[in-house]
């Protein structure tokens, strides 16, 4: 039998359960030795995002010491820090998940191609998404580029069932390992820190409870209530998602089954796949994450960063709805969907502020942070991306208040002076914004009808 270990790269997959990676390390037989790097590439994650991975690495240290395993800690260059590792434990074999936004590729196919010509084993498997993005294709064999094509060929195909947890055998010896806390991924978030906490849902057993209880219950009426803030019926998997804690084929199945069950979950489908869109145009197309994805767009007068963009970061447009939803995304790290799309829109449109400004934002705050994602989201808003949304589409923030929060139980939760939401809010911004919970609430920055006159005057000189 082999005795020598098998390293798992751990990178977004904190879970052992549907992890083909793992499964993958585990069936060498000598030991796997779990490995987290923080890289250069890792460094550039925004604040709230590297917080939030800590937490995520501390949850995966707890379930693997339920199985006597470690997970082993250590910051530098990817390949360097392997090939170390590889000679520190007599390992001959790495195995990992995939990614796929252009980066995290580039990594990848060195340390693929290095490792290899040194006569290791190196392989990467599936885990982030349903299927790999290349195993969608039109009937001409290319991507697609409209989302609705996508799900039926999507919904079309089997998905592979999860993979269990395998047998976890620890290595005769472990090599040394960085602390955690050393490391300070929370040191940018300050105070912010200890509000998020309060929000956050931390691990591969609170994602799968997370999972069962939405199951459970909110699905049966998601598609009428997903819209509306204030209710909590939405899965708010994408945390989970986003680190890997829950693997996207455990959720699938799931929801195909509670389908069967006649709970309606169609429309929670629809949003996976909506999520596994993103990668397939991120894969595809790697320039929807900085550039327009429609190049007719790239003379387009956005505007750049401005004192209004800095309203809009603070939650101080004077706009209920939009202040709202920044108030939320900076208390407790993400944000109610439908709420994305109106402080986009507001954003890109009534400020005509460049998308990448705000996506920056979404970056530095979001704790469920995904590129692929975010990248398309904002894009779709904005008009300038794949699938878009059409220039006359400007939404009107009041009328979506009106209609997803009638009776204004979500703007109060993060505007009323003595809400809940609100403390969370100001214990969490920086100091130096100067707000208190007894300042007024500021004059709208801009008249919506005029923001959307002059958003629609702008779209049709392009079009034009």
């Amino acid at each position: 039998m082999n005795q020598t270990p098998t390293l798992w790269w751990v990178r977004r997959d904190l879970r052992l359960a549907d992890n083909p990676a793992l499964a993958a390390a585990a069936a060498g037989g000598g030991g796997v030795v779990p490995v987290f790097i923080l890289d250069p590439e890792t460094e550039r994650l925004g604040a709230a995002a590297r917080w939030r991975l800590g937490m995520g690495l501390a949850a995966l240290a707890r379930r693997l010491a339920d199985h006597g395993m470690r997970l082993i800690l250590r910051r530098g260059a990817a390949l360097e820090t392997l090939q170390a590792l590889l000679s520190d434990t007599g390992a001959q074999a790495v195995h990992w998940s995939r990614a796929y936004d252009p980066v995290a590729k580039a990594r990848d196919t060195r340390v693929k191609a290095v490792l290899k010509a040194e006569g290791f084993t190196a392989i990467s498997h599936p885990g982030h998404l349903l299927v790999e993005p290349w195993e969608v294709a039109t009937g001409e064999g290319g991507h697609y580029k409209v989302y609705s094509p996508f799900w039926r060929a999507l919904s079309a195909r089997p998905i592979a069932d999860p993979v269990p947890v395998p047998h976890l055998t620890a290595p005769a010896q472990w090599p040394a390992s960085d602390r955690l806390e050393d490391w300070q991924l929370g040191a940018a978030m300050r105070q912010a820190g200890e509000v998020l906490a309060r929000y956050a849902v931390v691990g591969e057993n609170a994602a799968r409870d997370r999972l069962h209880a939405f199951l459970s219950g909110p699905v049966k009426t998601y598609k009428a209530d997903r819209n509306h803030p204030a209710l909590d019926a939405t899965s708010r998997l994408s945390e989970n998602l986003t680190w890997g804690e829950i693997g996207p084929r455990t959720v699938w199945h799931a929801a195909q089954e509670a389908l069967r069950l006649g709970h309606g979950c169609e429309h929670f489908l629809k949003e996976l796949a909506w999520r596994e869109f993103a990668w397939h145009l991120l894969h595809h197309t790697p320039h929807i994450a900085t550039r327009n994805w429609r190049p007719d767009w790239d003379a387009f007068p956005w505007r750049g960063d401005s004192a209004d963009a800095e309203a809009w970061r603070r939650g101080q447009t004077g706009i209920d709805i939009v202040d709202a939803g920044m108030r939320e995304m900076y208390a407790t790290g993400t944000m109610h969907n439908r709420v994305r799309m109106i402080v986009a829109s507001f954003l890109t449109k009534h400020l005509m502020t460049d998308w990448r400004i705000g996506a920056a934002w979404f970056d530095d705050c979001l704790t469920d942070w995904d590129p692929a994602s975010n990248a398309m989201g904002w894009q779709w808003v904005a008009g300038s991306g794949p699938d878009a949304a059409p220039y006359f589409r400007v939404f009107n923030p009041d009328g979506q208040a009106e209609k997803f929060d009638p009776q204004a139980t979500y703007r109060q939760r993060w505007l009323s002076r003595r809400a809940a939401g609100t403390r969370d809010f100001l214990l969490a911004a920086p100091k130096s914004w100067g707000l208190t919970a007894d300042a007024p609430r500021p004059a709208p920055i801009i008249s919506l009808a005029d923001g959307r006159a002059r958003a629609l005057a702008a779209y049709a000189a392009r079009k034009a």
